[in-house]
């Protein structure tokens, strides 16, 4: 039985973990605002190696519609500036000399579309990884079985998995409403 509690706990982990990750990649995509945060990916060459953004600079929001970025560095502003632009954020940057300065676009009706496309995509992707968990975990109660478990006790697991699936897939659900919202709120 203490197999079974094993093999059920890490499902439950390993399906935390995608909406964990789900959380974050709709952390990426921008609703209008501008955030920090929508930075968070962009990697500069420097000196040689990929860094994050903020590890190179001060990154702030001036207004809603306006990010600064202040390097630590004077000589990181083209890299920083070539990094942006290389990110397909759909963001431009304006370099002064001592700051860059990034004005957010308003979204238009289509682009508000086709980031909700983008939310629901990933939404779904986070549901066929808690799918594929809950095969993984249902499979090794099945090797479980062979090896001596009950019926009864493989019948109570895989309905145990399977709520434990119904959970997870409702706060993904969720998650993806909420982002849709936010998205598609002008």
């Amino acid at each position: 039985m203490e197999e079974v509690d094993i093999i059920l706990d890490e499902a439950e982990l390993a399906m935390n973990k995608c909406v964990s990750h789900l959380s974050v990649e709709l952390s990426k995509i921008r609703a209008g605002r501008a955030n920090p945060s929508m930075l968070d990916t962009v990697k500069v060459d420097y000196y040689g190696s990929p860094t994050p953004l903020a590890q190179i600079g001060n990154v702030s929001t001036l207004d809603s519609r306006t990010l600064t970025i202040q390097p630590w560095e004077k000589p990181m502003l083209d890299e920083i500036t070539k990094a942006v632009i290389n990110a397909n954020l759909g963001l431009n940057p304006q370099n002064n000399g001592e700051v860059i300065i990034i004005s957010v676009p308003v979204l238009t009706e289509e682009r508000r579309k086709d980031l909700v496309k983008t939310a629901k995509s990933e939404g779904e992707n986070a549901k066929v990884s808690i799918r594929s968990q809950r095969k993984d975990a249902n499979d090794m109660i099945k090797t479980l079985k062979d090896e001596g478990l009950s019926e009864d006790e493989v019948k109570d697991s895989e309905e145990f998995i399977q709520k434990l699936t119904d959970t997870f897939t409702k706060k993904v659900d969720d998650l993806v409403a909420v982002k849709e919202l936010d998205i598609m709120k002008v």
